[in-house]
């Protein structure tokens, strides 16, 4: 979980944030600074009065040793000023986009500035060296690539007013206060074919590069504007990638096709509306589809001012965004998660879960690696002969089958929710079960409720959570099984994927990454449970143990005096280990009204299998 805001106006005020998050026992990992630390809104520098560098360097060292880390903002722009460095050394290196043979002008939050050309290789070493010398000036842990459509707050081609100052100091700063001309001279600036872009009826430069400004090997921004934030962000990857040789993090706000395999997205200034809140599903969902797994909304939205009852829902699906950051306006009043006592609890609650299924999330992040498939997905990915959710986008898919059905309506305290076929089980309370013929059923949703359900025939693995991923990953693991509620016969699977998860890439074979495969099958009242480990030795380096396994559908009861692991029998009691088992509470749909089927849900805890090891476990079950 990150957190950000536009208007933390110096380090005590971030440092404030941090200790706040710690008191109120809600999770974060992440720290970020919009442009507050900046002095004069200028690429790589810092503000010496607001951000003097040895307290920040002092703050970083604290966080750093908690294992947080800290992300700040850079805007394409880079100021007009001649004793700015970062500008001095681009026009030493002509790394600008051209127009009439100038660096082409424009206006965004330093005042005037250039636009560095990413197509060109000289301005990648360029900006590869200005990311170097900043991180050798501040150690921040990834970057923030923001304005990178690009925006400009004029339009046309512009010059520096003569003995006026621009921008003035006051009011909004994205006003135009350079003196600009319409450019309609080339087809390339009033092309024959209008676009309604925003559906002002603008020219098709408006706000951004001037569409006949000229690119590296006489390319025009005509034909490159729709790859500035691509480029820009596979710079900023290899740049980051070249001082550590770590894996970088990059936020991007500009993205193209392939930008899911260099930058994280996150979709804009929303606004805090429930409107909104509904649409980040939408716009969470497709980037999936668009390849950029590693996709969020600002929680509780970045503008205007969220209720508190709008935060406390949005921060129940923001916990289930695959990028899960709260953001917020400089114009807002603060909306931090422990604003509010009742979003603590909600957080506490929602994030809470988050942190225990990190083992999964990451997992889903290799499967992103290695096949393109989407974090958050539809429901049509995981059912697709089940028409009825074809055009559901308001509830999600964690992988194939965790699903997040939440309250995206004010005043409502219950949620109806479409469940395909086959058994449910809600993941904050196991016993509560859901067998559903595909239908909708109305779920239960106070204000600190969400509704997530784990499907049928999954291993899902998890681990004990924290306050930070770092301590989160190194707690004992669970494993869910799931069956269909009272099953004969069934089979479920699962994996894990576990790394350092500072490598540049994501895959098995250099010493710092296991690969578990998970079964269980259920036959003649035998439940069988085993895992096949690719290259154990990092997971055993870790330590990492299985405490506990959950099998959820059972029918019958459990028969202590068979269960075995790895070949052995095994006594209830005996080694620290406990069978324990549980009647399941079956919702009767919103039409029948009548529960006929009835399940167990069998605990085994106290184990002490090797998560680097195969294993391999049964168990009887007895007659009902």
């Amino acid at each position: 979980f990150h957190q950000c805001r536009w208007g933390y106006h110096n380090l005590s005020v971030v440092e404030d944030v941090v200790e706040n998050y710690r008191k109120a026992q809600i999770p974060l990992d992440v720290i970020w600074n919009d442009d507050d630390h900046m002095d004069g809104h200028k690429d790589f520098t810092l503000n010496p009065v607001n951000y003097p560098r040895p307290k920040l360097l002092a703050f970083l060292d604290k966080i750093h040793s908690r294992g947080m880390k800290y992300i700040v903002i850079i805007d394409p722009g880079i100021g007009v000023n001649s004793s700015y460095g970062v500008y001095q050394r681009g026009i030493a290196n002509d790394v600008f986009i051209k127009y009439d043979g100038e660096p082409y002008l424009a206006q965004v939050w330093p005042g005037a500035v250039n636009f560095p050309d990413f197509l060109n290789p000289k301005t990648v070493a360029w900006w590869g060296d200005e990311i170097r010398r900043f991180h050798e000036l501040v150690p921040v842990d990834g970057l923030w690539i923001d304005m990178n459509e690009a925006s400009n707050f004029c339009s046309g081609k512009c010059t520096i007013p003569k003995g006026k100052q621009c921008p003035s100091g006051t009011g909004p700063g994205w006003i135009c206060c350079l003196d600009c001309k319409n450019i309609t001279k080339t087809r390339w600036d009033d092309p024959p074919y209008k676009i309604n872009a925003s559906g002002l009826q603008v020219p098709i430069g408006f706000k951004t590069i001037a569409t006949s400004a000229v690119h590296y090997n006489g390319v025009l921004e005509y034909d490159a504007h729709s790859l500035y934030g691509f480029s820009q962000a596979i710079a900023t990857h290899k740049a980051l990638q070249g001082l550590e040789g770590k894996r970088p993090f990059i936020l991007s706000r500009s993205t193209y096709v392939g930008s899911g395999k260099y930058a994280a997205h996150w979709t804009g200034d929303n606004k805090g509306t429930w409107e909104d809140l509904k649409y980040s599903i939408t716009t969470v969902l497709n980037f999936g589809i668009f390849g950029v797994p590693m996709v969020g909304a600002d929680i509780c939205g970045f503008y205007p001012a969220p209720t508190e009852e709008l935060c406390n829902r949005w921060i129940e699906v923001g916990a289930f965004y695959p990028f899960s950051r709260d953001h917020a306006n400089y114009y807002s009043p603060r909306q931090e998660l422990y604003q509010w006592k009742t979003v603590t609890k909600s957080a506490q609650n929602a994030l809470g879960m988050r942190y225990k299924l990190l083992p999964y999330l990451y997992t889903l992040n290799y499967l992103a690696h290695t096949s393109g498939a989407p974090i958050a997905r539809p429901l049509f990915f995981s059912f697709p002969a089940y028409k009825e959710c074809y055009g559901l986008s308001t509830q999600f898919l964690l992988g194939s089958s965790l699903m997040v059905s939440p309250v995206l309506e004010q005043g409502k305290t219950s949620v109806k929710a479409l469940f395909p076929p086959g058994s449910w089980y809600n993941l904050f309370d196991m016993t509560q079960t859901i067998v559903s013929k595909g239908q909708y059923f109305m779920l239960d949703a106070p204000l600190h409720v969400v509704n997530v359900h784990l499907y049928q025939n999954t291993i899902l693995p998890m681990q004990q959570g924290g306050m930070i991923s770092k301590e989160a990953r190194m707690t004992p693991f669970t494993l869910i099984v799931t069956f269909p509620a009272g099953a004969s016969e069934a089979q479920a699977k699962g994996n894990l994927y576990l790394d350092n998860d500072e490598l540049p890439e994501m895959k098995l074979g250099n010493g710092y990454s296991t690969h578990v495969d998970l079964y269980a099958t259920l036959k003649r009242g035998l439940v069988k449970i085993w895992s096949e480990v690719q290259e154990g030795k990092f997971a055993l380096d870790k330590g990492w143990k299985i405490e506990k396994i959950t099998v959820l559908g059972l029918s019958g009861s459990v028969d202590t005096s068979g269960l075995e692991i790895n070949g052995s029998p095994v006594a209830n009691g005996a080694s620290n280990i406990e069978l324990s088992s549980m009647k399941q509470m079956h919702l009767q749909d919103v039409e029948d009204g009548v529960g006929k089927k009835k399940s167990l849900m069998v605990e085994l805890s106290g184990l002490n299998l090797y998560v680097g090891k195969n294993f391999d476990m049964s168990m009887k079950m007895g007659v009902q």
